[in-house]
Protein backbone atom coordinates (compact mmCIF):
# COMPACT_ATOMS: atom_id res chain seq x y z
CA UNK A 1 0.00 0.00 0.00
CA UNK A 2 1.20 3.07 -0.84
CA UNK A 3 2.34 6.02 1.89
CA UNK A 4 -0.55 8.31 2.34
CA UNK A 5 -0.29 11.73 1.62
CA UNK A 6 -1.67 13.93 4.89
CA UNK A 7 -4.84 16.01 3.59
CA UNK A 8 -4.87 19.69 4.54
CA UNK A 9 -7.77 19.66 6.54
CA UNK A 10 -5.50 20.40 9.80
CA UNK A 11 -3.76 16.89 10.12
CA UNK A 12 -7.17 15.16 10.41
CA UNK A 13 -7.68 12.71 7.93
CA UNK A 14 -5.53 11.10 5.24
CA UNK A 15 -7.61 9.78 2.28
CA UNK A 16 -6.84 6.12 1.24
CA UNK A 17 -6.31 4.28 -1.95
CA UNK A 18 -8.58 2.88 -3.65
CA UNK A 19 -7.38 -0.68 -1.87
CA UNK A 20 -7.84 0.78 1.38
CA UNK A 21 -10.25 0.02 4.09
CA UNK A 22 -9.28 1.49 6.84
CA UNK A 23 -11.38 5.08 7.61
CA UNK A 24 -9.16 8.10 6.94
CA UNK A 25 -9.69 9.60 10.14
CA UNK A 26 -7.45 9.95 13.24
CA UNK A 27 -8.26 8.41 16.45
CA UNK A 28 -9.92 11.29 18.17
CA UNK A 29 -11.73 12.27 15.73
CA UNK A 30 -13.52 8.83 15.07
CA UNK A 31 -14.35 8.46 18.32
CA UNK A 32 -16.20 11.83 18.52
CA UNK A 33 -17.98 10.79 15.25
CA UNK A 34 -19.13 7.60 17.02
CA UNK A 35 -20.33 9.06 20.54
CA UNK A 36 -22.75 11.77 18.68
CA UNK A 37 -23.70 9.49 16.44
CA UNK A 38 -24.84 6.83 19.03
CA UNK A 39 -26.30 10.25 21.25
CA UNK A 40 -28.59 11.06 18.42
CA UNK A 41 -29.89 7.87 17.71
CA UNK A 42 -30.80 7.05 21.08
CA UNK A 43 -32.76 10.11 21.16
CA UNK A 44 -36.88 9.41 20.31
CA UNK A 45 -37.50 12.26 17.40
CA UNK A 46 -40.54 10.62 16.16
CA UNK A 47 -43.59 13.07 15.80
CA UNK A 48 -45.99 11.27 17.94
CA UNK A 49 -43.79 10.65 21.78
CA UNK A 50 -40.21 12.01 20.45
CA UNK A 51 -38.48 15.58 20.75
CA UNK A 52 -36.78 17.22 18.62
CA UNK A 53 -35.99 19.75 21.44
CA UNK A 54 -34.15 17.28 22.83
CA UNK A 55 -31.56 16.15 20.05
CA UNK A 56 -31.15 20.02 19.32
CA UNK A 57 -30.08 20.45 23.36
CA UNK A 58 -27.61 18.15 23.37
CA UNK A 59 -25.90 19.13 20.36
CA UNK A 60 -25.89 22.71 21.87
CA UNK A 61 -24.49 21.23 24.83
CA UNK A 62 -21.65 19.41 22.92
CA UNK A 63 -21.04 22.75 21.09
CA UNK A 64 -20.91 25.22 23.86
CA UNK A 65 -18.46 22.67 25.61
CA UNK A 66 -16.25 22.82 22.32
CA UNK A 67 -16.19 26.86 22.48
CA UNK A 68 -18.71 28.05 20.89
CA UNK A 69 -20.25 31.27 21.64
CA UNK A 70 -24.15 30.84 23.35
CA UNK A 71 -24.94 34.22 20.89
CA UNK A 72 -24.15 31.81 17.75
CA UNK A 73 -26.63 29.52 18.84
CA UNK A 74 -30.54 29.83 17.86
CA UNK A 75 -32.56 27.66 19.51
CA UNK A 76 -36.27 28.09 18.82
CA UNK A 77 -39.36 26.63 17.05
CA UNK A 78 -42.81 26.44 17.34
CA UNK A 79 -43.51 24.60 20.41
CA UNK A 80 -42.05 22.44 23.01
CA UNK A 81 -41.07 19.31 21.20
CA UNK A 82 -40.04 21.17 17.83
CA UNK A 83 -37.50 23.42 18.95
CA UNK A 84 -34.73 23.85 15.69
CA UNK A 85 -31.02 24.57 16.32
CA UNK A 86 -28.99 26.93 13.93
CA UNK A 87 -25.74 27.14 14.10
CA UNK A 88 -23.14 30.21 12.80
CA UNK A 89 -19.47 29.52 12.41
CA UNK A 90 -17.79 32.82 11.68
CA UNK A 91 -15.24 33.25 8.75
CA UNK A 92 -13.47 35.90 6.67
CA UNK A 93 -16.32 36.97 5.29
CA UNK A 94 -14.71 36.71 1.98
CA UNK A 95 -17.45 34.95 0.35
CA UNK A 96 -21.02 34.61 1.17
CA UNK A 97 -22.02 32.08 3.76
CA UNK A 98 -22.67 28.40 2.82
CA UNK A 99 -26.22 26.97 4.67
CA UNK A 100 -26.55 23.21 5.33
CA UNK A 101 -30.01 22.26 6.60
CA UNK A 102 -30.04 18.74 8.24
CA UNK A 103 -33.66 17.46 10.44
CA UNK A 104 -33.20 16.11 12.96
CA UNK A 105 -36.18 14.17 13.42
CA UNK A 106 -37.30 10.33 12.13
CA UNK A 107 -39.98 8.44 10.60
CA UNK A 108 -42.13 5.86 13.45
CA UNK A 109 -40.45 2.64 14.31
CA UNK A 110 -42.23 -0.45 16.11
CA UNK A 111 -39.70 -2.03 18.25
CA UNK A 112 -41.89 -5.41 17.29
CA UNK A 113 -40.74 -5.02 13.51
CA UNK A 114 -37.24 -5.20 14.36
CA UNK A 115 -34.58 -7.52 15.37
CA UNK A 116 -32.66 -4.44 17.34
CA UNK A 117 -34.44 -1.81 19.17
CA UNK A 118 -35.10 0.97 16.94
CA UNK A 119 -33.73 3.54 19.16
CA UNK A 120 -30.79 1.67 20.72
CA UNK A 121 -27.29 2.48 18.15
CA UNK A 122 -26.56 -1.38 17.77
CA UNK A 123 -23.01 -2.59 16.24
CA UNK A 124 -23.20 -5.80 14.55
CA UNK A 125 -21.90 -7.33 11.33
CA UNK A 126 -19.79 -4.52 10.21
CA UNK A 127 -23.09 -2.09 10.67
CA UNK A 128 -24.25 0.03 12.86
CA UNK A 129 -28.44 -0.09 13.46
CA UNK A 130 -31.17 2.00 14.64
CA UNK A 131 -33.88 4.64 13.46
CA UNK A 132 -32.37 7.77 11.33
CA UNK A 133 -28.50 5.85 10.49
CA UNK A 134 -29.21 6.04 7.19
CA UNK A 135 -32.20 9.26 7.23
CA UNK A 136 -30.38 11.02 8.47
CA UNK A 137 -28.68 10.80 11.77
CA UNK A 138 -26.07 9.81 10.59
CA UNK A 139 -25.40 13.10 8.37
CA UNK A 140 -26.46 15.41 11.19
CA UNK A 141 -23.58 13.65 13.22
CA UNK A 142 -21.03 14.37 10.58
CA UNK A 143 -22.10 18.08 10.57
CA UNK A 144 -21.50 18.33 14.62
CA UNK A 145 -18.14 16.49 14.30
CA UNK A 146 -17.24 18.74 11.20
CA UNK A 147 -18.28 21.96 13.61
CA UNK A 148 -16.60 20.84 16.79
CA UNK A 149 -13.41 19.82 14.92
CA UNK A 150 -13.09 22.89 13.17
CA UNK A 151 -13.50 25.00 16.55
CA UNK A 152 -11.40 22.96 18.31
CA UNK A 153 -8.24 23.14 15.59
CA UNK A 154 -9.16 27.19 14.76
CA UNK A 155 -9.88 26.37 11.59
CA UNK A 156 -10.69 30.07 9.59
CA UNK A 157 -12.98 29.52 7.05
CA UNK A 158 -13.00 31.68 3.53
CA UNK A 159 -17.23 32.55 4.27
CA UNK A 160 -19.28 31.78 7.53
CA UNK A 161 -20.57 28.53 7.86
CA UNK A 162 -24.13 28.36 9.15
CA UNK A 163 -25.84 24.80 9.94
CA UNK A 164 -29.64 24.48 10.87
CA UNK A 165 -30.53 21.12 12.50
CA UNK A 166 -34.31 21.43 11.93
CA UNK A 167 -37.70 19.34 12.75
CA UNK A 168 -40.58 17.78 10.77
CA UNK A 169 -38.73 16.98 7.56
CA UNK A 170 -40.46 13.55 7.77
CA UNK A 171 -43.99 14.34 8.59
CA UNK A 172 -45.49 16.83 11.18
CA UNK A 173 -47.35 20.19 11.66
CA UNK A 174 -43.91 22.16 11.97
CA UNK A 175 -41.40 22.11 9.63
CA UNK A 176 -38.08 23.49 11.01
CA UNK A 177 -36.48 24.93 7.69
CA UNK A 178 -39.98 26.12 6.33
CA UNK A 179 -40.30 28.22 10.29
CA UNK A 180 -37.22 29.57 10.56
CA UNK A 181 -37.33 30.78 6.93
CA UNK A 182 -39.93 32.67 7.70
CA UNK A 183 -39.60 33.47 11.24
CA UNK A 184 -35.36 33.98 11.68
CA UNK A 185 -34.69 34.66 7.91
CA UNK A 186 -31.87 36.39 8.90
CA UNK A 187 -30.47 33.57 9.63
CA UNK A 188 -30.75 31.35 7.10
CA UNK A 189 -29.04 33.00 4.47
CA UNK A 190 -26.19 31.55 2.06
CA UNK A 191 -24.89 31.59 -1.20
CA UNK A 192 -26.17 27.83 -2.15
CA UNK A 193 -27.34 24.99 0.59
CA UNK A 194 -25.52 21.58 1.22
CA UNK A 195 -28.25 18.98 2.29
CA UNK A 196 -27.19 15.61 3.16
CA UNK A 197 -30.36 14.55 3.45
CA UNK A 198 -29.73 13.51 -0.56
CA UNK A 199 -27.35 12.06 -3.00
CA UNK A 200 -24.53 10.12 -1.92
CA UNK A 201 -22.33 6.96 -3.62
CA UNK A 202 -24.02 4.31 -5.24
CA UNK A 203 -22.30 0.63 -4.86
CA UNK A 204 -22.81 -2.94 -6.42
CA UNK A 205 -21.42 -5.23 -4.89
CA UNK A 206 -18.78 -2.80 -3.23
CA UNK A 207 -17.49 -1.03 -6.44
CA UNK A 208 -18.29 2.07 -6.41
CA UNK A 209 -20.59 3.32 -9.54
CA UNK A 210 -21.69 6.49 -9.19
CA UNK A 211 -20.85 9.65 -6.90
CA UNK A 212 -24.80 11.21 -6.95
CA UNK A 213 -25.25 14.77 -6.43
CA UNK A 214 -29.29 16.04 -6.16
CA UNK A 215 -29.11 19.52 -8.02
CA UNK A 216 -33.00 19.79 -7.84
CA UNK A 217 -36.11 17.26 -6.98
CA UNK A 218 -39.25 17.42 -7.36
CA UNK A 219 -42.59 18.61 -5.51
CA UNK A 220 -44.30 16.71 -2.90
CA UNK A 221 -48.47 17.11 -2.97
CA UNK A 222 -51.16 14.97 -1.55
CA UNK A 223 -54.54 15.87 -3.47
CA UNK A 224 -58.07 14.18 -1.99
CA UNK A 225 -60.57 12.88 -4.03
CA UNK A 226 -64.47 13.25 -2.58
CA UNK A 227 -67.84 12.06 -3.93
CA UNK A 228 -70.24 12.18 -1.97
CA UNK A 229 -73.90 10.64 -2.50
CA UNK A 230 -77.31 10.36 -0.94
CA UNK A 231 -77.04 6.53 -0.62
CA UNK A 232 -79.94 4.48 -0.03
CA UNK A 233 -80.57 0.75 0.32
CA UNK A 234 -78.29 -1.63 -1.15
CA UNK A 235 -81.26 -3.60 -2.71
CA UNK A 236 -82.07 -0.53 -4.96
CA UNK A 237 -79.22 0.21 -6.80
CA UNK A 238 -78.86 3.31 -8.87
CA UNK A 239 -75.94 4.13 -11.54
CA UNK A 240 -75.75 7.37 -9.48
CA UNK A 241 -72.75 5.41 -7.11
CA UNK A 242 -69.60 7.31 -5.45
CA UNK A 243 -67.64 4.13 -5.27
CA UNK A 244 -68.21 4.10 -9.21
CA UNK A 245 -67.35 7.80 -10.15
CA UNK A 246 -64.17 7.52 -7.69
CA UNK A 247 -63.26 4.35 -9.66
CA UNK A 248 -63.72 5.72 -12.81
CA UNK A 249 -61.66 8.60 -11.89
CA UNK A 250 -58.92 6.30 -10.59
CA UNK A 251 -58.92 4.29 -13.29
CA UNK A 252 -58.75 7.65 -15.75
CA UNK A 253 -55.61 8.56 -13.68
CA UNK A 254 -54.08 4.71 -13.83
CA UNK A 255 -53.97 5.12 -17.94
CA UNK A 256 -52.76 9.09 -17.79
CA UNK A 257 -49.02 9.95 -18.53
CA UNK A 258 -47.85 13.21 -17.48
CA UNK A 259 -45.74 15.12 -20.60
CA UNK A 260 -42.30 13.60 -21.06
CA UNK A 261 -40.18 17.06 -20.10
CA UNK A 262 -36.40 16.86 -19.13
CA UNK A 263 -34.74 20.17 -17.19
CA UNK A 264 -30.80 21.11 -17.23
CA UNK A 265 -30.19 18.43 -14.72
CA UNK A 266 -31.66 15.45 -16.20
CA UNK A 267 -30.80 16.23 -19.40
CA UNK A 268 -27.57 16.08 -18.13
CA UNK A 269 -28.15 12.78 -16.33
CA UNK A 270 -29.18 10.88 -18.99
CA UNK A 271 -26.31 12.52 -21.40
CA UNK A 272 -24.22 11.17 -19.00
CA UNK A 273 -26.15 7.49 -18.90
CA UNK A 274 -25.76 6.97 -22.59
CA UNK A 275 -22.24 7.00 -22.32
CA UNK A 276 -22.68 4.53 -19.84
CA UNK A 277 -25.14 2.13 -21.29
CA UNK A 278 -25.34 0.03 -24.26
CA UNK A 279 -27.48 -1.21 -27.27
CA UNK A 280 -31.29 -0.52 -27.51
CA UNK A 281 -31.14 1.34 -24.34
CA UNK A 282 -27.94 3.76 -25.15
CA UNK A 283 -29.35 4.43 -28.35
CA UNK A 284 -32.76 5.55 -26.66
CA UNK A 285 -30.89 7.79 -23.90
CA UNK A 286 -29.18 9.29 -27.10
CA UNK A 287 -32.32 10.18 -28.47
CA UNK A 288 -34.19 11.82 -25.62
CA UNK A 289 -31.72 13.93 -25.21
CA UNK A 290 -31.15 15.05 -28.56
CA UNK A 291 -33.92 18.24 -28.47
CA UNK A 292 -36.39 15.58 -30.82
CA UNK A 293 -37.23 12.90 -28.72
CA UNK A 294 -38.66 9.73 -30.21
CA UNK A 295 -42.41 9.11 -28.43
CA UNK A 296 -41.11 5.42 -28.28
CA UNK A 297 -37.56 5.72 -27.00
CA UNK A 298 -39.49 7.60 -24.23
CA UNK A 299 -41.82 4.77 -23.70
CA UNK A 300 -39.05 2.32 -23.74
CA UNK A 301 -37.13 4.26 -21.30
CA UNK A 302 -40.32 4.98 -18.99
CA UNK A 303 -41.62 0.88 -19.27
CA UNK A 304 -37.84 -0.34 -17.77
CA UNK A 305 -37.28 2.09 -15.31
CA UNK A 306 -39.58 3.46 -12.79
CA UNK A 307 -37.14 5.74 -11.46
CA UNK A 308 -36.14 7.20 -15.24
CA UNK A 309 -39.97 7.20 -15.43
CA UNK A 310 -40.28 9.61 -12.51
CA UNK A 311 -37.03 11.73 -13.71
CA UNK A 312 -38.97 12.10 -17.14
CA UNK A 313 -42.60 13.06 -15.96
CA UNK A 314 -44.95 14.28 -13.29
CA UNK A 315 -46.21 11.51 -11.21
CA UNK A 316 -49.30 10.82 -9.52
CA UNK A 317 -50.75 7.80 -8.23
CA UNK A 318 -53.51 6.51 -5.59
CA UNK A 319 -52.12 5.88 -2.57
CA UNK A 320 -55.53 5.51 -0.04
CA UNK A 321 -58.80 4.40 -0.43
CA UNK A 322 -62.14 4.86 1.81
CA UNK A 323 -65.72 4.72 0.65
CA UNK A 324 -69.10 3.26 2.26
CA UNK A 325 -70.45 2.94 5.62
CA UNK A 326 -72.74 -0.51 5.84
CA UNK A 327 -72.40 -4.14 3.26
CA UNK A 328 -76.27 -3.24 3.03
CA UNK A 329 -75.91 0.50 1.86
CA UNK A 330 -75.57 2.50 -0.99
CA UNK A 331 -72.17 4.62 -0.34
CA UNK A 332 -72.54 7.95 0.57
CA UNK A 333 -68.79 9.02 1.17
CA UNK A 334 -65.74 7.51 -1.32
CA UNK A 335 -62.25 9.02 -0.96
CA UNK A 336 -58.92 8.32 -2.33
CA UNK A 337 -55.78 10.02 -1.37
CA UNK A 338 -53.61 10.62 -4.84
CA UNK A 339 -50.03 11.65 -3.82
CA UNK A 340 -48.03 13.74 -7.09
CA UNK A 341 -44.26 13.91 -7.22
CA UNK A 342 -44.09 17.27 -9.61
CA UNK A 343 -41.37 17.94 -11.84
CA UNK A 344 -39.66 22.00 -11.21
CA UNK A 345 -41.40 24.62 -12.75
CA UNK A 346 -45.19 23.57 -12.10
CA UNK A 347 -46.91 24.55 -8.84
CA UNK A 348 -49.24 22.55 -6.60
CA UNK A 349 -52.31 24.16 -7.43
CA UNK A 350 -51.12 23.50 -11.64
CA UNK A 351 -51.30 20.16 -10.65
CA UNK A 352 -54.86 19.94 -9.32
CA UNK A 353 -56.23 21.72 -12.09
CA UNK A 354 -54.61 18.96 -14.44
CA UNK A 355 -56.04 16.40 -12.37
CA UNK A 356 -59.54 18.00 -12.45
CA UNK A 357 -59.13 17.63 -15.96
CA UNK A 358 -57.98 14.17 -16.20
CA UNK A 359 -61.24 13.05 -14.34
CA UNK A 360 -63.54 15.26 -15.60
CA UNK A 361 -66.24 14.34 -13.48
CA UNK A 362 -67.95 17.08 -11.58
CA UNK A 363 -69.23 15.08 -9.15
CA UNK A 364 -65.28 14.02 -8.08
CA UNK A 365 -64.07 17.25 -5.98
CA UNK A 366 -60.39 17.54 -5.61
CA UNK A 367 -58.75 19.29 -2.97
CA UNK A 368 -55.24 19.80 -1.96
CA UNK A 369 -54.22 18.06 1.96
CA UNK A 370 -50.99 19.37 3.56
CA UNK A 371 -48.49 17.70 5.74
CA UNK A 372 -50.73 18.19 8.76
CA UNK A 373 -53.63 16.46 7.16
CA UNK A 374 -55.60 19.67 6.12
CA UNK A 375 -57.75 19.76 3.21
CA UNK A 376 -58.23 23.41 0.75
CA UNK A 377 -59.83 24.08 -1.99
CA UNK A 378 -57.01 25.21 -3.80
CA UNK A 379 -53.07 24.32 -3.40
CA UNK A 380 -50.44 26.85 -2.81
CA UNK A 381 -48.73 28.23 -5.52
CA UNK A 382 -45.74 26.68 -4.98
CA UNK A 383 -43.17 25.07 -7.16
CA UNK A 384 -39.92 24.44 -7.42
CA UNK A 385 -37.71 26.84 -9.99
CA UNK A 386 -36.65 24.75 -12.65
CA UNK A 387 -32.61 24.35 -11.65
CA UNK A 388 -30.07 26.14 -13.05
CA UNK A 389 -26.90 24.81 -13.62
CA UNK A 390 -24.86 23.20 -10.69
CA UNK A 391 -22.64 25.92 -9.10
CA UNK A 392 -19.25 25.29 -10.60
CA UNK A 393 -17.19 25.71 -7.22
CA UNK A 394 -19.82 22.78 -5.94
CA UNK A 395 -19.12 20.38 -9.07
CA UNK A 396 -15.23 21.24 -9.24
CA UNK A 397 -15.19 20.29 -5.57
CA UNK A 398 -17.05 16.88 -6.33
CA UNK A 399 -15.19 15.65 -9.29
CA UNK A 400 -12.23 16.57 -7.28
CA UNK A 401 -12.52 14.36 -4.16
CA UNK A 402 -14.89 12.06 -5.57
CA UNK A 403 -11.75 11.02 -8.20
CA UNK A 404 -9.70 10.27 -5.09
CA UNK A 405 -11.90 8.84 -2.70
CA UNK A 406 -14.05 6.76 -5.22
CA UNK A 407 -11.42 6.27 -8.27
CA UNK A 408 -13.64 5.46 -11.50
CA UNK A 409 -17.14 6.67 -10.35
CA UNK A 410 -18.76 9.64 -12.20
CA UNK A 411 -20.22 12.39 -10.27
CA UNK A 412 -23.34 12.69 -11.83
CA UNK A 413 -26.00 15.69 -10.73
CA UNK A 414 -29.63 14.25 -10.84
CA UNK A 415 -33.27 15.31 -9.70
CA UNK A 416 -34.52 13.45 -6.46
CA UNK A 417 -37.73 11.89 -7.43
CA UNK A 418 -38.57 12.03 -3.59
CA UNK A 419 -38.73 15.45 -1.27
CA UNK A 420 -36.55 17.15 0.82
CA UNK A 421 -36.11 20.10 2.72
CA UNK A 422 -34.35 21.88 0.18
CA UNK A 423 -37.75 22.27 -1.24
CA UNK A 424 -38.03 25.16 1.11
CA UNK A 425 -34.54 26.69 0.77
CA UNK A 426 -35.16 26.34 -3.15
CA UNK A 427 -38.45 28.71 -2.87
CA UNK A 428 -36.52 30.80 -1.37
CA UNK A 429 -34.02 31.75 -4.15
CA UNK A 430 -31.08 29.72 -2.59
CA UNK A 431 -29.67 27.08 -4.86
CA UNK A 432 -29.93 23.52 -2.87
CA UNK A 433 -27.84 20.37 -3.48
CA UNK A 434 -27.93 17.24 -2.07
CA UNK A 435 -24.63 15.33 -1.54
CA UNK A 436 -23.54 13.19 0.92
CA UNK A 437 -20.47 11.21 1.45
CA UNK A 438 -22.71 7.66 2.60
CA UNK A 439 -21.60 4.61 0.45
CA UNK A 440 -24.56 2.36 0.44
CA UNK A 441 -25.58 -0.27 -2.09
CA UNK A 442 -27.91 -0.01 -4.35
CA UNK A 443 -29.64 -2.82 -2.80
CA UNK A 444 -29.75 -1.87 0.35
CA UNK A 445 -31.25 1.89 0.79
CA UNK A 446 -33.44 0.63 4.30
CA UNK A 447 -34.64 4.62 5.18
CA UNK A 448 -37.91 4.27 6.61
CA UNK A 449 -37.82 1.03 6.72
CA UNK A 450 -37.23 -2.23 8.82
CA UNK A 451 -33.79 -2.67 10.30
CA UNK A 452 -32.06 0.64 9.16
CA UNK A 453 -28.58 0.30 9.11
CA UNK A 454 -25.44 1.87 7.69
CA UNK A 455 -22.29 0.34 7.53
CA UNK A 456 -19.60 1.21 9.99
CA UNK A 457 -17.05 1.96 7.92
CA UNK A 458 -19.11 3.60 5.18
CA UNK A 459 -20.15 6.44 7.91
CA UNK A 460 -16.25 7.22 8.78
CA UNK A 461 -15.51 7.97 5.04
CA UNK A 462 -19.16 9.96 4.98
CA UNK A 463 -16.96 11.97 8.03
CA UNK A 464 -13.84 12.28 6.07
CA UNK A 465 -15.50 13.34 2.85
CA UNK A 466 -17.70 16.11 4.23
CA UNK A 467 -14.45 17.31 6.68
CA UNK A 468 -12.30 17.70 3.35
CA UNK A 469 -15.53 18.77 0.91
CA UNK A 470 -16.37 21.64 3.19
CA UNK A 471 -12.88 22.74 3.22
CA UNK A 472 -12.33 22.33 -0.23
CA UNK A 473 -14.95 25.05 -0.38
CA UNK A 474 -13.70 27.46 2.36
CA UNK A 475 -10.22 27.03 1.84
CA UNK A 476 -7.53 29.11 0.20
CA UNK A 477 -4.89 25.68 -0.32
Amino acid sequence: MRQLLSLPLLGLLALPSAAQSTPPLDPATRQLAHDVFKQLIEINTTDSVGSVTEASKVIRERLLAAGFAESDLYLGGPNDRKQNLVVTYHGSGEKKPILFIGHLDVVEAKRSDWTTDPFQFVEKDGFYYGRGTQDMKESDAILVTMLIEMKKHGYKPDRDLIVAFTADEEVGKSNGVDWLIKNQPERMKGEFVLNSDGGGVDLEKGKPVSVNLDATEKLYGDYQLTVTNPGGHSSLPVPDNAIYHLADALGRLEHYQFPFELNAVTKAYFAKMAERETGQKADDLKNIVSGNPDPAAVKRLSEGSPEWNSMMHTTCVATRLEAGHANNALPQLAQANVNCRILPGYSLEQIRQQLISIFNDPKVTVRYMNDAGEVFDKAPDRKQLPPPAVNPEVMAAMEKLAGQMWPGAPVIPTMATGASDSVYTNAAGIPSYGISGIALETNDVRAHGQDERVPVEAYYRGVAFYLEFVRMLTGKQ
